[in-house]
Formats: structure tokens, sequence, C-alpha cells
């Protein structure tokens, strides 16, 4: 949102300066992303005065002008038609660098003739788009003086960043009357005197002609006849502002509407009433319809989208844009106006559909105020009688407003106990009363009425506790502590936030980087991971491809995986720490660990060929952040995982019937489905489901290394194909579980010598002595227990 001191300060009596404007704008929210002083850029340009201009002497087109400055005169050779003797114009002397090319101008010869500066067009110092001739300045204009003065360009613009929240301020006045609150200026109440109609009845009528159940669509339209106005060229001031901001004016009507819409928040249409057929009708539109609109791009239409239509057919899509057979011309004489109400979810839709981008679309999907369409018809219709002239009618009045009106009832005490603030109930209530809002007492309480331009964001007492809280200063909340959880010091978290953190730092040590992305995903691309039921899809999603809450935060981070591919960097390992969703319930949301490796694990060197990725490596990953959050190692290893996992490539890690993790390859159809090469590997770990520790330590324990030797003993078993490697590793670990300390298989065979069906399994264990050395006897013993207990659980048989 851009917009000009000057445009703030008609709405706003104040004395602060440009710098306590900006810093009280980013203390309301709404954060000044820049503030551009044009008149910076424009430093080294004056006014010239063209004193006389001959023909070139070697060049029908070139004329010789001479230029004074105030301090010297300059010879200019300039070939711009309008290039004469008498005018003013704006002067580059050398050393001025030019805005369009961003060259410093030098002396030259043109044509043998020297030349020692320049007359600039509006192109030139990015102005606009008028390059066909110099700019030729007001006869007000000093000699000498600032050009940027001159050509009204002194004007700082301000942008902002605006939250979709907060649709009041995507208008100036709406800014202006935020920092009339926090006590920057006084707000200028906008003149709400009636425009009598001098043509009576209107000869075009309104019709809200919605289906049963549709009535939202437009609820309201408010329209006026024009006749006998003068369309044309803008005032220089209403150019000025419109160009500030970056509209290029177009014709006074068209840059009323704009005025209007980034002033007010009211967004406006005018049609060539000439051009219409019949009366205006409010409706749906119908298979197959088409709508040319103002971009030159015809659009085909469905049922769903709100369209204005005269009796011939749809003329404008509701909230988003006009069409171009009904536009208003140079010529136009007759104009009909338009002041209508649209669903914003409705207008955020068909901008989504079509790919329309305007400014009413921004405006309608965030929710204009819904009580402002009569004022905002009576100040357009004195606008329009000011600058074109001509006569007009009554109203026309379709529909009524929408229910907006709510109240909410605001404890004062909340301001502290839930923004951390104390403020006084008689300072909570002038701060709601200075925004607009209607306050009265109900015993210890507020009730506050809430304003029509804030009735799409202010829903409940938390969003009133917000709307003190920026007003008086956020920067005044002071930092505290959270309160310890009994005896354990430090920050009170909770075991789901503990388990985050140690996540975080055992994937970023394993070289994993981590990502955040959307909550949201595409609806198709969700399908492929879980069925998405309705109450998980948007009704206004931010996003045509962010129409749904995520089943699993895998999709969104095998995406970021694939758009590294495509820029030359295949091998990524990323994470995500955040939500998964199930269903709208609050169990339903979950929080997850999970993370992917696409790619090479090992690249190709002296050492050995490349390796891809494979589930061994996403079993580490798991195991590791299980590790890390204290998970018994216990956890027994499942194939029960979920169908986006590939078959025999993937597993659960469970402890009893709690999944702890999922890990292994992603099925091949899912990656096809997001358009990602494989392999790529994944894993989820659920935080949630590992146990506490039954006797809960504060601190850990010290590290106790022994001061004996390990010794490790190998083991082959012949045991049938479908046992799990996991089950022997179980029971050899179990034969001793002080003096065994690892475990783990390194080489599984079949085929010659090993009967069908069986495998060979070889198993190294790992005897670790704490009191004193292993007699041969004692390592005897604990091999003859591994055997035992692997023979006795699996079926095995020691292999000679």
């Amino acid at each position: 949102m851009k917009f000009t001191l000057s445009w703030l300060k008609s709405h706003l009596d104040t004395t602060a300066s440009l710098d306590e404007i900006c810093v009280a704008l980013t203390d309301l929210g709404l954060e000044v992303d820049d503030v551009h002083d044009r008149s910076k850029d424009l430093a080294p340009f004056i006014v010239g005065y063209v004193k006389a201009a001959e023909k070139h002497p070697n060049a029908d087109k070139l004329r010789v002008c001479t230029v004074e400055t105030g301090k010297e005169t300059l010879q200019v050779v300039c070939g711009a038609p309008n290039a004469r003797a008498g005018i003013k114009v704006v002067l580059a002397q050398p050393g001025a660098v030019i805005p369009v090319t961003g060259e410093a101008l030098k002396k030259g010869v043109i044509r043998d003739v020297e030349s020692q500066g320049m007359m600039c067009s509006a192109r030139e110092l990015k102005l606009g788009d008028d390059h066909d001739g110099i700019i030729e300045l007001p006869e007000s204009a000093v000699v000498g003086e600032p050009a940027a003065k001159a050509l009204g360009a002194d004007d700082p613009v301000i942008e902002i960043g605006l939250t979709p929240d907060r649709a009041d301020c995507a208008g100036v006045y709406g800014i202006a009357r935020d920092l009339a609150a926090r006590g920057l200026g006084t707000l200028i109440a906008l003149p709400t005197e009636k425009v009598a109609g001098t043509l009576g009845k209107s000869p075009i009528s309104v019709s809200l002609d919605l289906p049963e159940g549709k009535g939202e669509a437009c609820p309201q339209f408010v329209g006026r006849y024009f006749k006998g106005v003068k369309n044309g060229p803008s005032p220089k001031w209403l150019q000025d502002q419109l160009t500030a901001v970056g509209l290029r004016p177009i014709s006074v009507l068209v840059d009323i509407t704009n005025f209007f819409s980034l002033g007010l928040c009211r967004p406006l249409h005018v049609f060539d009433a000439a051009k219409l057929k019949g009366n205006i009708h409010a409706r749906m539109a119908r298979e197959g319809e088409t709508l040319l609109a103002l971009d030159g791009k015809e659009y085909s239409l469905t049922p769903e989208m709100t369209v204005i239509a005269d009796d011939s057919g749809a003329v404008g899509l509701g909230g988003v844009m006009g069409g171009e057979t009904t536009g208003v011309e140079d010529g136009t004489t007759e104009v009909f106006l338009e002041i209508a109400y649209f669903d914003p979810i409705r207008t955020a839709n068909t901008g989504r559909t079509t790919g329309i981008i305007s400014d009413a679309r921004y405006r309608f999907e965030r929710g204009v105020d819904p009580a402002f369409l009569l004022q905002g018809a009576e100040l357009a219709t004195r606008m329009i009688l000011d600058l074109c002239g001509g006569e007009t009618s009554d109203l026309v009045v379709a529909g009524k407003e929408p229910e907006w009106k709510r109240s909410i009832t605001l404890r004062p005490s909340r301001s502290e106990t839930l923004g951390g603030l104390a403020v006084p109930a008689a300072r909570q209530k002038e701060i709601l009363e200075r925004l607009g809002f209607e306050v009265s007492a109900s015993g210890e309480a507020l009730v506050a009425a809430v304003p029509s331009w804030r009735a799409g964001d202010v829903q409940g007492e938390a969003d009133l506790v917000e709307e003190v809280l920026r007003v008086e200063g956020f920067d005044k909340v002071l930092p505290v502590a959270l309160k310890a959880e009994g005896a354990l010091s430090g920050p009170a978290i909770t075991p789901v936030q503990r388990r985050a953190i140690a996540a975080r730092r055992v994937l970023a040590g394993r070289g994993m980087l981590e990502a955040v992305t959307w909550s949201f995903m595409k609806g198709e691309h969700a399908a492929l991971f879980a069925p998405v039921p309705d109450a998980l899809r948007l009704k206004n999603p931010i996003s045509a491809d962010l129409d749904v809450m995520r089943p699993t935060a895998l999709g969104n981070l095998i995406l970021a995986a694939g758009r590294n591919a495509d820029r030359g960097y295949a091998d990524v390992a990323l994470f995500e720490v955040g939500p998964h969703f199930a269903s709208p319930k609050p169990e339903g949301q979950r929080k997850v660990v999970a993370g992917i490796r696409a790619g090479l694990a090992v690249p190709r060197g002296w050492t050995g060929p490349a390796r891809p990725v494979d589930a061994y490596d996403a079993k580490a990953d798991a195991q590791e952040v299980l590790a890390a959050m204290g998970a018994p190692a216990s956890a027994q290893v499942t194939t029960d995982a979920p169908a986006y996992y590939h078959p025999g490539r993937s597993a659960a890690l469970r402890i009893g019937p709690k999944v702890l993790a999922y890990f292994g390859e992603i099925h091949p159809s899912v990656l096809k489905g997001l358009d990602v090469k494989g392999p790529v590997v994944a894993f989820e770990v659920f935080p949630d489901m590992v146990p506490e520790p039954k006797n809960r330590v504060l601190t850990r324990p010290l590290v106790k290394i022994s001061p004996f030797q390990p010794l490790k003993r190998d083991f082959a078993f012949l045991v049938d194909g479908s046992v799990s490697a996991e089950k022997l590793v179980r029971a050899a670990r179990g034969a001793d579980k002080k003096l065994i300390t690892d475990a783990e298989i390194f080489d599984v065979y079949t085929g010659k010598g090993v009967e069908e069906g069986k495998k060979s399994v070889a198993l190294s264990i790992t005897l670790q002595p704490e009191a004193a050395s292993l007699s041969d006897e004692q390592i005897q013993q604990v091999t003859d227990k591994v055997i035992e207990q692997v023979v006795k659980q699996t079926g095995a048989a020691l292999r000679g």
C-alpha cells in the first residue's frame, strides 16, 4: 500500500514529522517497508527558461536552444517537437544522473554543435510514460529552483506492508484514523452533505437478480446516472497523486475511481451509460458466458461468479474488473456510477479462477466497509460534478447493508493477562473510542460496538486487547521469563517443545537444513498422501495451489527438493518441525518432525562409487531423533508404514500400539504425482508419542567410561528368511543386558550352500566389562547365552 505524505495530511491534521509518522505506523502494526523521497532523485534537476530556440544548422528536426538557469546561460540541443522559446523546462546539467537510464549526463557534440545540458521528458524522469515531448512547467515556476517543487514531486511516498486482516487501511483514510488514535493528529471528518439529483429519477434502474441462498454475493448496489459530463485529462494534482503511487492517469472519470479506491478503500466503477443496453442487473454468471474485460482479455465465466450485466449480457465482473464494451472514453458524456458491496470469499475465488489482479479485487476480497456505500456515493458524486461538470439523478439503491453489527465484551484485566501490559480501563476505553468503537460500561467490563470498517477482522475479546496494545505501544510490553515448571529451572516449555528443540539440534548436526513451509497444500497433491475431508478445505485460500490443510509435512518438503533439483541441486536433505492435520478437531492437529533426503547419499570419489539415498538413511535419521528425545532403545520395527511409502522399503518404529516414527523410501507414484525425480527417502517422528521417563531426571548423569577394553564376538546363524534382522538383534542383546552394549548385523547371505527359504546372518556383539577384565570362562558363558537366546527366540541354528 503506497500513499504520499500530502495525501495522508489531507485526512490527518498533524504537525508530526515524516520520521515520527513512520515510527508510529510501524508501532501500530502498519510496518513501513519503504519511504521514497522523489525530491532526492530529482535534486540535480532545476527549472530552466528557454530564451531562444533556433533550427539546428545540420539537422531539420533538432533545435539549438538557449536556456537560462538563473546563474548562467547554457546551449542545449534538443529534438523534442515542443522545444521552443518562452517555456520553462526541467533542465539537467552535466553530472546529473538521468533516472530512466541511471547514467550521468555529459557534455556532448550533436551534429557538430555542442550541447551543455538536457531538457527532460516525463519518461526520462520516471514520472510517467510521456516521451513525445519535454516537460513544460507552469509559468509560476521559479528559474533556478529545484524542479521537484515545480513538478509537485517533492512529496515523499510511504509504502507499508499491509497484512490481510487490515482491509480498513487499504485506504489512506484508514491509515490516518490509526495515526489519530495514536495521538499524532486529528482525523479530518469526511463531508456528509447529500447531493441533490437535478435530473430526478435515474433512467437506468438496478436489480439484484440472485438465486435463493446466494444473496450474499451482492447484498447492496448503489448507482447514479450523470448527464453532460466532460471526460478528459485529470487536473494536475490528481495526476500527481496517482503517478506518485505508481498508477498511470487515464482520464478524469477513471482517475476518480482510482482515487476513491486508494484514498477511501471504496472501489467504484463508471459505465458509459450510452453503451448500456437497458438496465443494470447483479446476478450470477451463466454457463458459457464470457466477458471482454478492461485489460483487453476475454474471460470464460462460471455460475459461481458474480457479474454486473445489462439486458444484453455481462458488462463487469463483480468486485474484480469492469468490461471493455461499456468503458468510458474521452467522448463519454453520459455515465452510470456503480457503488456496490461484493462478497469477499466469492470475489477472491473469482480472482483466482480468472487470474485477474486488480486494486478492486485486492480490497473487496479483504472486506471493504459494508456501511460506506451511500456516503461513498455522495462523495464520488460531488467529485465527478466538480471535475467533470454535468448533472446527476437521484440515487438508485437496490438491496440493503449486509449484517455486520456486533458488540464484544472486554475485561480490562485481559490487557495484562493476555497481552502482558496493564492498561487502565479508562485508557482502554479512550483508545477504542478513538479507533471508532462505541464503548459502554457493563459492571467492571467494557462493551465495545465494532465499527463497520473493522467488522471483517475484529471478532472477539483478544482482538480488542490487540487494538488496545498496538495503540498504547507494543514496545511497552516488557519481556518476562516464563514461570518454571515445578522445580525445573529455566524456561517452562512442554515435553513436546523440548523434544522439538532436541530434534532440530540433532538433525542440523546430521547435515540437514531446516525448512519452514506452508501448513497448506494443493488439494491434488495432498490426496497423494491421504484423503482430505471437506472440513480441511479452505474457503478463502491465500493461493489457488494452497487450498487444503496438509495431511503431512512431507509433501511440501518433497516439492522443495524438486525445486532445488530443477535448479541444479539434486542432492538435498531437508527437515521441518511443524503441524500436520488429520481432522478439524483439536486432536486432529499434531506436531511432527519430518525430513527428506533426495539424490545421492555419498558422491562418487576415489574411495568408491556414488550411492543414492536409501531407507536406512531415513531410519538412521529417525533413530537419532528419537534418541535425542529420550525414547527407549527398545522400539520395535514393523512393516505397516503408510501407503505413500514404498512397500518393502519402509517401516514403523513402535512401542506397543504407539507409533513413534515412520521411515522409508517414498512411493514412486507419489513422486510422479508431485513431478519429482527419485529416489527420495523420508521419516516422520511424532514427539507426542515418546513416553516420559518413569523416573524424571532433571539433569543428565555424567558419562561413565569403563577403563577396560571392550571385546567383540562374531556369530553366524542360519535362520528362516521370514525372520527379521531386528528380532535377532533383540534376542542377542537380551542375553546379558549388563555386559552386551551393542549388537549389529554385518552380513546377510543367501545362495549356494544355504538351503532354499533360509538365510545366513552374521552378527557381532560388543562386551563391555565395568568392574574387571573378563576371563575366558566368563566370555564363553556370555557366548553360550547369546546362542541360546537367539536359537530360542528365532528358531535359528548356529553355523559351523
